[in-house]
């Protein structure tokens, strides 16, 4: 795996660009903390970086370690079409040096994955060639 900063995020914070295959699409991974919505300590983990997914998802046996308890579920529609139900909650992560709360999906084993709705809180986007999440300049308009 090759490793490299993560433009705009503190030092150390790093992408793990995954192998490529002739079926790769730019997939990668990404270091960062979660906890629970208490300030309690970040612990650490790699995700992948899943714009297709909505929210994030984290093993549910991971978040309920962290003392995180679902608030709701809620149904998902997969990549083949399929529909699949999930507990919801609400999680503190942490990408570089900012931390926010997020919703996650409770999952099953193994699954770490950074979602859309995460990459819009933290107001970051993909650059699916470099293989690293940017700091997306937010604009205004004149009233």
């Amino acid at each position: 795996m090759v490793t490299k900063e993560i433009p705009g995020m503190a030092a150390g914070m790093v992408t793990k660009a995954a192998e490529r295959s002739s079926t790769d699409m730019g997939t990668f991974s990404v270091a960062m903390g979660v906890s629970d919505l208490d300030r309690g300590p970040l612990t650490p983990v790699v995700a992948m970086v899943d714009t297709g997914a909505f929210d994030s998802m984290l093993p549910a046996s991971f978040l309920k370690g962290l003392g995180l308890e679902p608030q709701d579920r809620e149904v998902y529609t997969l990549a083949d079409g399929s529909e699949v139900e999930y507990e919801i909650g609400t999680a503190r992560i942490g990408l570089g040096e900012r931390e926010r709360p997020c919703p996650v999906a409770f999952g099953p084993e193994g699954q770490y994955l950074l979602g859309a709705t995460t990459l819009e809180i933290f107001h970051l986007m993909v650059d699916p060639v470099g293989h690293q999440l940017i700091r997306r300049r937010m604009r205004g308009r004149a009233v």
